[in-house]
């Protein structure tokens, strides 16, 4: 199915994005903060499904997800037939994105809001949207004044809504766009781009990201005023010991068989989508169409080894880690740094973000370097990790921050090419991955929780951060392209005169 290069390539990036808090969560638990031999070995165990998982499920989502997600895209457009497209588009959006492991992660996080019911609303959101991207691609709509009306809409429902579903909605349009959607849906948006021959098709297919994060949030929100009410206040899952080794292994084996139902019931749509497209349009011949199948099965592999890893082993130390970290007096202002340095370390070995420091270097011809762009956004991430820790030993609402935010964001991107603001809003996305939702969340949740404070309101709301700051950091590295590029262009050439003798020598 893939090289054996590739294989331990896929395997390494899942170590390197793991690893780094493995360390971190290590020398504090063995230094300053006391914690249950057995969570720790859970712990261990979960880091090691993980690492497997995401290695797994990479690999699987390279062979089955983007080759399917890039010939349908361009088989749908060479029917020229708008109604079948947006109509795919709908049922496309809805069927990846239940089945994303960043959204069932924080969907069972999220205390009384039934997790169906949140995820087929962002499955939802997230197809609306893909449908609306097919159109700006299609017609060729500037992405800055789309992002700047539904920002504006975002925030007008923001302001009505019920506070307790604010940073649930932000957080919701952070991990959907995760793993298997990114992959899945940028390759759509370059088979739909590709039919086009004109000199922006390529720059038109930056953008399905940023706008499949903003349908989540609108559809949390709407669902504010149908849904009934929420308390005003959640509580997260506090840590029980475990005791022994033959039950954590006990918990891990009865956690497999529910996550394989989940899992297969999630990719069934997808699946069935594909077959059909292949009997009816695509007809891909026997190897490529067996490869995709069997990447189907290891992503499958894949997603239900991340899922138990995360359930058993990662959220709950993150819980009490939080919790024990917030009750520490006065030093529990420690959950500032620490956090900082764990989003910086997120960022740094997430696989997705290197992809995109070479799209950006090749973009701006070496003008904006792949090192200054991932230190742009490691800066952001670690400065989003702040912020939220800031929120749960404060209590400060999260429009407080996401407001100007959003508004420096939008401000940018009339001024910067409309490439940097697609994939400035894009990188968002990139940003948000697998580690902030199985562990930062709940490591907030935790320390939100032992400050008695309420975690629909201070905890919720970390991914939301996450996936807002680097859209100005990377539009920021957008203003300074253009600026060296006006610089360049300013400096004069010297020129000689036709009847000027040049001494070769004197030529530096």
């Amino acid at each position: 199915m893939t090289s054996k290069k590739e294989f331990f390539e896929k395997f390494r990036e899942a170590a390197a994005s793991v690893l780094p808090i493995v360390a971190i969560v290590g020398v504090m638990c063995l230094t300053f903060v006391p914690m249950q031999a057995d969570l720790m070995l859970s712990f261990l165990i979960g880091s090691l499904m993980l690492i497997v998982g995401m290695g797994l499920f990479t690999m699987g989502s390279d062979v089955s997800m983007t080759p399917i997600g890039s010939h349908m895209g361009a088989k749908l457009t060479k029917s020229r037939n708008l109604p079948l497209i947006l109509s795919v588009a709908l049922l496309l959006g809805i069927a990846i994105t239940v089945s994303e492991p960043d959204l069932t992660v924080l969907a069972d996080n999220v205390p009384a809001i039934d997790t169906t019911v949140l995820i087929i609303t962002v499955g939802v959101g997230v197809g609306m949207f893909l449908m609306l991207s097919m159109v700006r691609i299609l017609f060729s709509i500037p992405l800055k004044w789309l992002l700047i009306g539904l920002y504006g809409v975002v925030f007008l429902l923001a302001a009505l809504t019920k506070p307790e579903y604010l940073a649930v909605a932000f957080d919701s349009g952070g991990v959907t766009t995760g793993p298997m959607t990114v992959p899945f849906i940028m390759a759509l948006g370059v088979g739909v781009a590709s039919i086009r021959s004109d000199s922006n098709a390529q720059e038109d297919s930056f953008g399905l990201v940023a706008l499949c994060s903003i349908g989540p949030i609108l559809a949390v929100l709407l669902l504010s005023f149908i849904y009934p009410g929420v308390p005003a206040s959640g509580e997260a899952e506090m840590v029980q010991g475990i005791m022994d080794t033959v039950a954590i292994g006990k918990s891990y084996l009865s956690t497999i068989p529910h996550e394989v139902v989940n899992v297969a019931m999630a990719l069934l749509p997808i699946v069935a989508f594909f077959l059909v497209f292949q009997a009816v349009a695509l007809h891909l011949r026997r190897v490529p169409f067996l490869r995709i199948v069997i990447g189907l099965f290891v992503t499958l592999a894949g997603l239900v080894l991340f899922l138990t890893g995360a359930n058993v082993g990662f959220q709950k130390l993150g819980v009490e880690l939080g919790a024990q970290l917030a009750s520490m007096g006065s030093w529990r202002f420690l959950l500032i740094p620490i956090a900082m340095v764990m989003g910086w370390f997120i960022i740094n070995a997430e696989p997705a973000v290197h992809v995109l420091n070479k799209q950006v270097e090749e973009l701006s011809a070496g003008a904006i370097s792949e090192t200054a762009m991932h230190y742009a956004l490691a800066i952001a991430v670690s400065a989003a990790n702040g912020l939220a820790m800031l929120r749960v030993l404060t209590g400060v609402s999260i429009m407080w921050i996401i407001v100007p935010g959003y508004a420096i964001a939008l401000v940018l991107a009339l001024f910067v090419p409309q490439t940097f603001t697609a994939i400035a809003f894009d990188s968002g996305g990139v940003a948000s991955g697998p580690l902030t939702a199985t562990f930062m969340l709940p490591f907030a949740m935790g320390a939100c929780q032992a400050l008695g404070g309420n975690i629909m309101t201070d905890a919720f709301g970390l991914v939301a951060l996450v996936a807002m700051m680097p859209l100005i950091t990377v539009q920021i590295m957008g203003l300074i392209y253009v600026l060296k590029t006006r610089k360049a262009e300013a400096v004069p050439e010297f020129a000689y005169a036709d009847d000027d003798v040049i001494e070769l020598w004197e030529v530096k």
